[in-house]
């Protein structure tokens, strides 16, 4: 299985971005994809996650409201809609998946997830 996520970028506050993850390599309706991100100096943080449909979400305090998660199982491709982007969402993102069921709330934790894409910068400026 390989993740490769794209659409990072500089953007105002305030403004908009949307990442992608692309998958290839499985079945991807047997994954869970989870986002995620880090800024320099701090632990991986959990943002968004879902289940093979879409039909079940779960999104961290931090970015609920302002981001979604989403995907397209015909393009084997996942979604991260950022919208009211701040300075402190400045960190490079990753998409990540692993073919765990959802349950028990495993995807909130980085060590659970088996793939990971490499990773898209995010600056968000003043």
């Amino acid at each position: 299985v390989q993740l490769q996520a794209s659409g990072g970028g500089l953007v105002q506050a305030g403004g908009s971005l949307r990442l992608s993850c692309a998958f290839s390599g499985g079945t991807f309706t047997s994954y869970v994809v989870g986002w995620f991100r880090q800024a320099p100096g701090r632990e991986r943080e959990f943002l968004a996650a879902l289940n093979w449909s879409g039909g079940s979400t779960h999104y961290a305090d931090s970015v609920k409201g302002r981001f979604a998660i989403s995907r397209d199982n015909a393009k084997n491709t996942a979604y991260l809609q950022m919208n009211s982007l701040e300075l402190g969402d400045t960190a490079v993102y990753y998409c990540a998946a692993d073919s765990t069921g959802w349950y028990s709330n495993w995807y909130l934790n980085a060590r659970g997830y088996e793939y990971w894409g490499q990773g898209t910068q995010v600056t968000v400026s003043s």
